[in-house]
C-alpha cells in the first residue's frame, strides 16, 4: 500500500492545479515544495497582479516541436474554465491589452484560490522539501509498483508521480533542472534548454547608446527568424527589453540578427520624401532630425543621427539625395541588430525545450513508457507567448494530468 495515491513534485501554478483537481477526484494527494513557501513565481508575476490566462488562446500561441501537441489539453481546460473559477472565488480582474487577463488587487488572490481548493480537497502540502532520489519500487506481492521519494523530510511513495518542478529560468524563485534530471533518469528524451521571454544584451557602441537610452520605451514590430511582434520596445542599461523583445528572444537564436522597424505603421520611405517635397515656409531648411520629432523620441533620433548620418546632421533635408534619403528610411522600417545574448535564466520568464512531447500523452501528459509518471507545465517542451499563455499551458496541462493520475 502506497502512502499516497499521488504525489506531486513543486507547488507552483501547475503543481497546484494538478492537486487540487486529483484531489477533487477523490485521490489522496501529497504536493513536495522545495521552496519555503508555495507559489513563488505566481506572486511576482505581472507585476504582482498576475497575467493568469488571455481571452484569445490558440495553439498558434505556443511554441513546441510538436505544434498540435497543445491541442488537446487547451481544448479540455481552456481559458474559459479558469476564468470561470476565477469568478466562482471573487476575484476581480481586467483586460489590460491584447487580451491579457490581470488581477485587479493582487497575485496573492490566485495564489490563495488555488491553496483554498486544495486544502477543501483534502491535499497536504510539504514545503522546504528536498526531493533527492526518485525510485519504481515494487508492492509487497510484486503485482504493483510504486514511486518512492526520497527527500529531507521523509520518505514517501505513491501510485503516480507528477513532475510540475518547473525549469531553469530565475533560479532565486526555486527554478531549477530536477525535474529534467528525473526525466533522464526514467530515459525518457529531453531537448536542449534555453532562456525564453527574456531581454537582449549587446556590447560595443550599441551597449553604450542603449545605456544613454535607458527608460525609454516606444511602440515597435520586431522580427526574430519568420514571427513579427507589434507591441512596446524598451531600451535598458544592458540592451533592450519589453513585451515586443521578449517576444522575439523566444524565436531568436544565438549569432542571428533581429529587424526592428522604428515606425510600424508608417511608410518611411515616403514619409522621408515628403519632408523633402514640402518646401513651404520653414521646411526648407528643416534638418531631418527636427522632422522626425513627431514620429519618434528625440533622444532616440539623436542616436540615431549620430549611428546613422552623421556626416549630414546639418544639412537641410532638402538638400540630401534620394538614395541617401531611401537609404535612411530603409534602416528605419527595418534596422537589423545582432544581439551578443540574452540576459539567460537570472531575468527570463520561461524555459523553452524539455520533456520531448513525443515521450508524453497529449491527452493526460502521463509517459507513454512509464505508467503513473506524469510531466506538467514549464518542464514540458511547450512554451507560450508572453500575455497569460504560459499560466494557462499550467492550468490545462495540470488538470488533464490532475483527472487520471
Amino acid at each position: 500500500m502506497s502512502d499516497y495515491d499521488v504525489i506531486i513534485l513543486g507547488a507552483g501554478a501547475a503543481g497546484l492545479m494538478c492537486a487540487l483537481t486529483a484531489g477533487q477526484q477523490g485521490r489522496r494527494v501529497l504536493v513536495l515544495e522545495r521552496s519555503n513557501k508555495p507559489g513563488k513565481k505566481i506572486l511576482m508575476s505581472g507585476g504582482g497582479r498576475c497575467n493568469f490566462t488571455n481571452l484569445d488562446v490558440a495553439p498558434e500561441n505556443f511554441l513546441s516541436g510538436n505544434p498540435h501537441f497543445v491541442k488537446s489539453a487547451l481544448s479540455s481546460y481552456s481559458q474559459h474554465d479558469f476564468i470561470a473559477l476565477v469568478e466562482k472565488h471573487g476575484i476581480v480582474y481586467h483586460e489590460k491589452t491584447l487580451g491579457q487577463l490581470f488581477c485587479d488587487d493582487s497575485s496573492k488572490q490566485i495564489l490563495a484560490m488555488l491553496l483554498e481548493d486544495c486544502e477543501q480537497a483534502g491535499v497536504v502540502i510539504k514545503t522546504g522539501c528536498e526531493a533527492d532520489q526518485i525510485k519504481l519500487v515494487n508492492g509487497e506481492n510484486n503485482d504493483t509498483q510504486y514511486y518512492k521519494i526520497f527527500s529531507n523530510k521523509g520518505d514517501f511513495t505513491s501510485q503516480s508521480l507528477v513532475v510540475a518542478t518547473g525549469g531553469l529560468s530565475i533560479p532565486t524563485l526555486g527554478g531549477s533542472g530536477f525535474g529534467y534530471t528525473i526525466a533522464e533518469q526514467f530515459g525518457l528524451k529531453v531537448l536542449p534548454r534555453r532562456a525564453g521571454l527574456v531581454p537582449f544584451t549587446f556590447t560595443d557602441k550599441f551597449l553604450s547608446m542603449m545605456y544613454r537610452l535607458s527608460g525609454l520605451s516606444l511602440p515597435v514590430t520586431v522580427t526574430a527568424g519568420k514571427q513579427s511582434f507589434h507591441e512596446k520596445m524598451l531600451f535598458t542599461h544592458r540592451g533592450l527589453s519589453g513585451p515586443a523583445i521578449l517576444q522575439s528572444s523566444s524565436y531568436w537564436h544565438q549569432g542571428s540578427a533581429i529587424s526592428i522597424n522604428l515606425l510600424p505603421d508608417i511608410n518611411a520611405v515616403e514619409l522621408l520624401s515628403s519632408f523633402k517635397q514640402d518646401r513651404v515656409g520653414k521646411r526648407k531648411s528643416a534638418f531631418l532630425r527636427t522632422l522626425l520629432i513627431p514620429y519618434l523620441p528625440k533622444k532616440l533620433i539623436l542616436e540615431l543621427e549620430t549611428l546613422w548620418w552623421p556626416e549630414l546632421a546639418d544639412t537641410p533635408v532638402v538638400e540630401i539625395a534620394n538614395k541617401t534619403l531611401e537609404r535612411l528610411a530603409e534602416k528605419l522600417n527595418n534596422w537589423d541588430l545582432k544581439p551578443a545574448d540574452t540576459e539567460g535564466y537570472r531575468t527570463a520568464e520561461v524555459t523553452m525545450g524539455g520533456v520531448d512531447t513525443s515521450e508524453l500523452s497529449s491527452k493526460t501528459m502521463e509517459s507513454k513508457r512509464y505508467p503513473g509518471l506524469y510531466f506538467i507545465g514549464e518542464i514540458v517542451d511547450v512554451t507560450g507567448h508572453l500575455g497569460g499563455y504560459n499560466f494557462q499551458w499550467a492550468w490545462s496541462s495540470a488538470y488533464a494530468a490532475g483527472l487520471v493520475a
